[in-house]
């Protein structure tokens, strides 16, 4: 079964929900690059699932939650600007797995 990158990328405006959004990515082995940021790479049934259960937890008037899907060579094409991730969540390991 092949994968694929993705990005994962919310504003939820309620904590709980939020929270829960978050473990779910957890839970789907992505790795927190920012607070409201997920990285990782996902067999492309459990991109769409983690889509589905997303949109089940959300407010879909007042919440967004973006799923990006990326082949390799477009992702090595990504360009970070600046600070580009939280160095208290992400350490040069982390990074190493994807850039």
């Amino acid at each position: 079964m092949s994968s694929v990158l993705v990005w994962i990328v919310y504003d939820i405006v309620e904590d709980g929900v939020r929270n829960r959004v978050a473990k779910q990515c957890k839970k789907f082995g992505l790795q927190r690059v920012q607070k409201s940021v997920f990285l990782g790479r996902l067999e492309n049934n459990r991109f769409d699932e983690l889509g589905e259960i997303c949109r089940d937890m959300i407010d879909e008037d007042t919440d967004s939650v973006y799923l990006f899907p990326f082949c390799q060579e477009d992702f090595r094409r990504i360009n970070v600007l600046g600070q580009g991730f939280d160095r208290k969540l992400v350490n040069d390991e982390i990074l190493a797995k994807f850039f």
